[in-house]
Formats: C-alpha cells, sequence, structure tokens
C-alpha cells in the first residue's frame, strides 16, 4: 500500500467506481477528443493512473487501443470487473516493467498528478512516461488547478477545509467529491502553473498546448463556479 495515495483504500476504489463524467468531470473530459484528434499521431495509449477505468474505457471509445495502469490494486480490482475485456496492469511508484517494453503514441494522465507529492518524484515519473512513447508521442495531462481548492463545484466541496487558501505549491489541500458516497476528504498536493512549469523543464518535456476549460453555461449540470472558474488545466507535452 502506498501511504501517500489516499486511492489505496478499498472503500473509495469501491465509490469512485461509480463516478462517471457528469458535472465539474465533464469539463475534465469535454475537451480531450479535440485535443487527441490535434496531438495524436497513432492509436496505442496508456493510461497512468488509470483507478476503475473510466478514463481507459474513454480512450477506447475515442479509437484508442488502450492499457490502464495504476499502482492501487482496489482500483485495478474494480477496473476488471468493469471492464472484463480491458487491459489493466498493476504497476509500482514509476515502474512500468509490466508494460514489457511497450511504446505508446499517446499517455494519458487525469489527475494522477493530483496525488504524486514533491517536485523529484513528479519529475522522476514524468521522465518514465516520455520514456515509453514513440518518437511523435504525447503526454496529456489533466490536473487541478489550484483554484479548485478554495471554491465550491458542481461536484466537489471545500467549504470545510479554509486552511486550503493557505496552502502553497507542494502543500496538502483537503476536497470532498461530492458525486460519491464517501463524505471523506481527497487529500491532493496543491502545484502551481509555475511549478508544472518548471517540473516539465526538469523531466525535458516541453508544453506544446495549455488550456483551462470552463462550462458554456448550456450544458446539462447546475454549475456553480464552472462558468467563471477552470477547476482543471490540460497540459499537452512532448520530450525536448
Amino acid at each position: 500500500m502506498d501511504p501517500d495515495n489516499c486511492y489505496e483504500d478499498a472503500a473509495r476504489a469501491g465509490a469512485y467506481a461509480k463516478l462517471e463524467f457528469a458535472g465539474t468531470y465533464h469539463l475534465a473530459y469535454r475537451d480531450l477528443p479535440k485535443i487527441f484528434r490535434a496531438h495524436a499521431k497513432g492509436d496505442r495509449a496508456l493510461d497512468f493512473g488509470c483507478g476503475t477505468g473510466r478514463s481507459t474505457r474513454f480512450l477506447r471509445r475515442h479509437g484508442f487501443a488502450a492499457v490502464g495502469v495504476d499502482v492501487s490494486a482496489d482500483m485495478i480490482r474494480h477496473a476488471r470487473e468493469l471492464d472484463p475485456d480491458g487491459d489493466y496492469r498493476r504497476v509500482g511508484d514509476g515502474d512500468f516493467a509490466a508494460l514489457e517494453g511497450a511504446r505508446f503514441d499517446l499517455a494519458l494522465s487525469m489527475f494522477t498528478f493530483d496525488n504524486i507529492p514533491g517536485m523529484e518524484r513528479k519529475v522522476r515519473i514524468f521522465r518514465a512516461l516520455a520514456g515509453l512513447l514513440q518518437p511523435t508521442g504525447r503526454i496529456v495531462s489533466v490536473v487541478s488547478s489550484p483554484e479548485i481548492y478554495v471554491n465550491e463545484w458542481a461536484s466537489f466541496s471545500t467549504r470545510d477545509y479554509p486552511e486550503n487558501a493557505r496552502a502553497k505549491s507542494g502543500d496538502t489541500v483537503r476536497i470532498v467529491i461530492t458525486d460519491t458516497e464517501d463524505p471523506r476528504p481527497v487529500e491532493d498536493t496543491v502545484w502551481s502553473d509555475e511549478s508544472y512549469d518548471e517540473t516539465y523543464r526538469r523531466a525535458g518535456l516541453r508544453v506544446l498546448a495549455k488550456h483551462r476549460p470552463l462550462a458554456r453555461g448550456d450544458e446539462p449540470f447546475r454549475w456553480v463556479s464552472e462558468t467563471r472558474i477552470a477547476p482543471w488545466v490540460i497540459y499537452v507535452l512532448e520530450p525536448r
């Protein structure tokens, strides 16, 4: 069990397995197909930090042959139960030996780096991901914006954690996913844009594009802050 990964927890994994693409999560996924079309040059994809397979199944629906990997045994078990035909593998912390030398056109990371603390650890894992890419491969990393931890949202609440407002890049912050029945807060590491820029530089990556998706107001959800403040940041990265 990874003590730094709050998702290495059977009850939380069971609750997470029921999440779909509604509410605030809709904005994390809405623009990805267009981003994939613009940047992915092939159809082999790695879903790093796949959890219970929601993003892996999303990749497959958009034409990718996808492999999902995660450090959490509970998450991988739920992914296999939900998607018996999918390819899900448990990996160690930045150890991709289970992929047996596979190379990918796209490495997708949905919220995974919110749960990976520390500059050196982030850099090490980004370097390892880059090493799994084809020469034209790209990394698409979706992370929580610092603003997500100090506002209210359709799918999240931070009102019980006013100390988040004092958090600096690298500090632990807490947020409740209101779309699940698990009331316990998730503990993330807040990471600023400037910190991500430095992470990518050290990992030998270049930012090709950065997106901050906002709600348009015509979606079938009761938005709270989403039309004014972007909850997510989507980075498209290439090895230098």
